[in-house]
């Protein structure tokens, strides 16, 4: 009986220590990529480590409103929802932009929330200091119906998408500098005595008022989710949920030219350049021809010296499919030259993706979110997923294998944080989770005391069983940078991690405070160097 009795109390204990962890970092492996996950939840902002240890956090009075981005100066640019001020309510709206210093100080925080206006799901930092701030404004049901819109399907009031680029003025003003708007680019066949009257399929460059895409015609007939601009291209890149389409307009324009159809680099004003999901919209296919179904985060993959560089990735959500499954796609849109993309009175291509990601193993499918989530190149090739209905963050190599699972514990709305081995929490809905390269400006430099996970009782068993430690750390400045062979600290250190500008770990050096990298080729590198509980990254170049 004694013997039954510490059987049994060893195989709970094993189980105890090696059950899988239900939030935080599930699962790692060697092949990650090493860098700084980024999401918002609840009124906090989290930067975490691939352990799911804090890095860094910033706290806001607001609930996100929603996307969040970490800026290369170390600040980072935030929206928050603030309601009570409109009467504009759907998922995903705001009314607040914020930026945060590293340190967590607020230095700027604009409203734009009132009855006729308000900021929702996205804004954008762009690279002048401006931001980018995608809004809806207000049609009356009178200007609806002047503008096309279906007397029979309308609602009242008709939402018109909105993106403003403000420059930051003080801690709470901005100069509105440049103005894009839906309204200005419509087109219907319906009634030849009101506006935009014209042939849908003659002006592929031009929104439909009166596709629903199978809605409902509420007010809310768009719901744009993202809008991300590229500097290459000088271009945005616009999602628009409700119509399952990729839009891309020019924003060279002048505020005049982009309410019209001339002017900009483009020639087309305001006007769409590019279009992708779903080509029923604008009567150059059939609901079966429909490749996106409900997506977010599309953007161009720039910079990152990956195979998908110039290419275009999506979370293609897969709302209302049947059956209902979730995709990462990656696709190239045909161009005569750059920015300039291809058509010829058929569909905007293209017609097949050059990725796909989906988990069909099990029906209905364990890979779904039907709302929010997301969707990132990383520069060793593996593509980081923010399943975002889920609270579920994880990393595919490029043989599609999961080798790094994350799991938000915390809770919206209330703020609760779950504790490791209950039950995985439930409204922890994640918008989007970005992750950062440890070459990122914003952590060159800064001395960083990496704290506990989010989560309760936490668990690092996954982090500690690798062959290789994945933790991320730092302290002191290394010399002579450029460097021709000796790296050297002014104190000993715990260890020192040798990393190549792509993440991969070189090498490792314990309890010194030199270094020997004569061996290795001529570029640029990186190091973490570890002391107690801090860690310092930093490049060098070695001649």
């Amino acid at each position: 009986m004694k013997k039954l009795l510490l059987f049994i109390l060893f195989i709970s204990t094993y189980s105890l220590i090696f059950a899988q962890n239900t939030v935080g970092t599930k699962n790692i492996t060697n092949d990650v990529y090493e860098g700084y996950t980024l999401f918002s939840i609840h009124k906090k902002t989290f930067l975490i480590d691939n352990c799911g240890r804090v890095v860094n956090e910033w706290n806001s009075e607001f609930t996100p409103g929603n996307a969040v981005y970490l800026l290369p100066n170390g600040n980072i640019l935030r929206a928050g929802r603030e309601d009570g001020l409109s009467n504009i309510v759907f998922g995903g709206v705001g009314g607040v932009a914020e930026i945060f210093d590293w340190d967590g100080n607020l230095i700027w925080q604009y409203k734009y929330n009132n009855n006729s206006k308000r900021q929702h799901h996205d804004v954008y930092p762009m690279p002048n200091g401006n931001v980018l701030i995608l809004a809806v404004t207000v049609l009356t049901n009178e200007e609806a119906i002047q503008a096309g819109r279906d007397p029979s399907v309308t609602s009242g009031e008709l939402y018109n998408e909105q993106i403003i680029e403000v420059e930051p003025i003080g801690t709470t003003d901005g100069n509105i500098v440049w103005e894009w708007n839906v309204k200005d680019h419509l087109i219907q066949d319906l009634d030849s005595s009101k506006d935009n009257f014209g042939v849908i399929e003659d002006n592929p460059h031009k929104i439909d008022i009166n596709f629903l895409n199978g809605g409902n015609g509420s007010s809310n007939w768009l719901h744009v989710n993202s809008i991300q601009y590229d500097e290459n291209l000088d271009q945005i890149v616009i999602s628009s949920r409700n119509l399952s389409e990729i839009w891309i307009i020019d924003h060279s324009t002048t505020t005049i030219e982009a309410a019209s159809n001339f002017g900009g680099d483009y020639g087309k004003g305001g006007d769409i350049l590019y279009r992708w999901g779903n080509p029923e919209a604008y009567k150059k296919g059939y609901s079966s021809d429909r490749k996106l179904f409900g997506q977010h985060y599309p953007h161009f993959v720039r910079n990152t010296g990956t195979i998908y560089d110039g290419k275009m990735i999506v979370f293609n959500n897969g709302l209302t499919r049947d059956p209902l499954f979730s995709e990462v796609n990656i696709l190239t849109p045909p161009t005569d030259s750059p920015g300039f993309y291809s058509y010829s009175d058929v569909a905007f291509g293209p017609t097949s993706l050059d990725y796909e990601y989906s988990d069909l193993s099990f029906t209905p499918s364990t890979f779904y979110s039907s709302i929010v989530s997301s969707a990132q190149v990383l520069p060793n090739n593996n593509i980081l997923v923010c399943e975002g209905a889920e609270g579920r963050v994880f990393e595919l190599n490029k043989n599609k294998e999961i080798v790094w699972e994350y799991v938000n514990p915390v809770t919206n709305g209330t703020g609760n944080i779950s504790t490791q081995f209950d039950t995985s929490p439930v409204g922890n809905t994640t918008f989007r989770a970005i992750k950062y390269g440890l070459d990122y400006g914003a952590f060159i430099g800064k001395t960083i005391t990496v704290g506990d996970p989010i989560e309760n009782d936490f668990n690092l068993t996954p982090c500690n069983n690798l062959d290789v430690n994945q933790f991320s750390i730092n302290s002191f400045n290394i010399y002579p940078n450029p460097t021709k062979g000796v790296l050297n600290l002014a104190k000993k250190v715990d260890k020192i991690e040798l990393y190549s500008i792509l993440g991969a770990k070189l090498a490792e050096f314990k309890n010194t405070k030199q270094i020997d990298v004569y061996s290795y080729k001529t570029g640029v590198y990186l190091v973490k160097i570890y002391k107690d509980d801090t860690f310092f990254t930093s490049k060098f170049i070695k001649n």
